[in-house]
């Protein structure tokens, strides 16, 4: 049985085809140009005008009437309590593998609900930057283990989600580095009560060990970005590809070395990394987490998204 085959037998999920889901909010609304969408995705991702029309249009509409119903039942639970109106973020979670496109659909909701709502402060960040320094990695004995959940500081990424959603002003956030394949020391990004907030990350739907509490817990609002290991390997090599053609002249990169090598050695290396990491990861930890998002977006070639399932409930 094929992975689209079991997803066919949740029956807590309606399943649409692009088509169908575009029926539902057919807007012909021209909100980003080309060289927009061009800025905001990830490396070797896709993304065209047509699936901002299609797919992304309808999902904001969604996300705004949740976020309507979030912001009424706050003001009337603040009315019941005698209590003064808290500013507490809508707070949107974004999972899935690596490579498959979060951070892309992290930014693009992001820029379409700023452009749809310019009087709400839409904030973004990565769980990345929650993940133990390399340094620490090599001292616990995990750095083969990078990206799996016991790499990650769950205490303090609960920590600060806590914070967020108690309303707290000037939440840091540790931020990491793709070009240098670490956490970056002694910078931060400051989330300041946004009205919503977009947290993209493989591990947001994950029950942390020892912890009686999932990340998503703090969640309003759930995606999951889908698709077939194969393609995500394919996209995982081409980017890697691609990383390496823009390292060779920058020696601080991670990439440079790679970059400076034998290119078939450098892909074989990936490919090794991909099977007995990623792909592992991906199994055991990030797909048996897809059930618990609201809305799964289904990717096919070309990162071309076919099927959203919609949570029933």
């Amino acid at each position: 049985m094929n992975e689209d085959d079991k997803m066919d037998e949740w029956i807590n999920y309606d399943r649409f085809d692009r088509p169908t889901w575009y029926s539902f909010y057919p807007s012909r609304t021209q909100l980003l140009s080309q060289s927009d969408l061009d800025e905001i995705k990830s490396v070797n991702d896709q993304i065209s005008l047509k699936d901002v029309q299609e797919v992304y249009l309808p999902l904001i509409k969604l996300i705004q009437l949740q976020y309507q119903n979030y912001e009424q039942m706050q003001l009337q639970k603040m009315t019941f309590l005698h209590k003064p109106n808290r500013r507490i973020p809508f707070i949107i979670g974004i999972a899935g593998s690596v490579a498959v496109g979060k951070s892309t659909t992290a930014r693009l909701l992001q820029i379409l609900l700023q452009r749809l709502m310019p009087d709400r402060e839409i904030e973004m960040l990565t769980t990345d930057g929650f993940l133990y320094s390399n340094a620490e990695l090599e001292r616990r004995g995990i750095m083969d283990r990078k990206g799996f959940p016991e790499s990650y500081d769950m205490d303090k990424l609960i920590t600060f989600l806590n914070d967020v959603n108690a309303g707290e002003e000037q939440v840091a956030a540790p931020i990491y580095s793709h070009q240098v394949y670490d956490v970056v020391p002694d910078q931060v990004q400051i989330i300041d009560q946004p009205d919503l907030l977009i947290v993209e990350g493989i591990n947001v739907l994950q029950l942390p060990s020892a912890q009686r509490i999932y990340v998503s817990d703090f969640f309003d609002f759930s995606i999951y970005v889908d698709a077939q290991a194969d393609l995500i390997e394919q996209w995982y090599l081409e980017r890697f590809n691609t990383l390496l053609d823009t390292a060779f002249q920058d020696p601080t990169n991670y990439y440079y070395s790679y970059a400076q090598g034998d290119r078939q050695e450098a892909l074989a290396m990936a490919h090794r990394v991909w099977q007995t990491v990623d792909l592992p990861n991906l199994d055991d930890y990030i797909l048996p987490t897809r059930n618990r998002a609201d809305v799964i977006l289904h990717k096919t070639n070309n990162h071309r998204i076919d099927k959203i399932y919609l949570r029933e409930d």
